[in-house]
């Protein structure tokens, strides 16, 4: 499954209005490290679906974005509860890493336990 994408003309809407915390994954279609992350991604959008969003802009086409997060290096991870960034990491992680990564971060509701 495809995660959803965003560009700068997007991103706002989909992330600092989002009412959920958002997971946005910063890369490229050209990116290894990217490729390599994306699988975790989509497994960790489908456990935690209504809980966190989880999100893709590529830098090509969410440049100002990018500049304004201070993203330099590939695949940037940035967590945002409220509107505000609350976590960024750079480069690829296993599922269980990023998913503790994310539950450090932001309070997840309907836990299973």
């Amino acid at each position: 499954m495809p995660l959803e994408s965003v560009t700068d003309a997007t991103f706002d809407a989909a992330v600092y209005q989002s009412e959920i915390p958002v997971l946005v994954e910063f890369g490229t279609r050209w990116c290894a490290p990217c490729k390599q992350i994306e699988p975790s991604l989509n497994a960790l959008a489908i456990e935690l679906k209504g809980q966190v969003k989880v999100l893709q802009a590529d830098v090509d086409e969410a440049p100002n974005t990018s500049m304004s997060l201070g993203v330099r290096g590939i695949p940037a991870l940035f967590i945002f509860s409220d509107g505000q960034v609350v976590a960024n990491r750079t480069g690829a992680a296993s599922k269980p890493v990023l998913q503790d990564w994310v539950e450090a971060s932001v309070s997840i509701s309907n836990c299973t336990a």
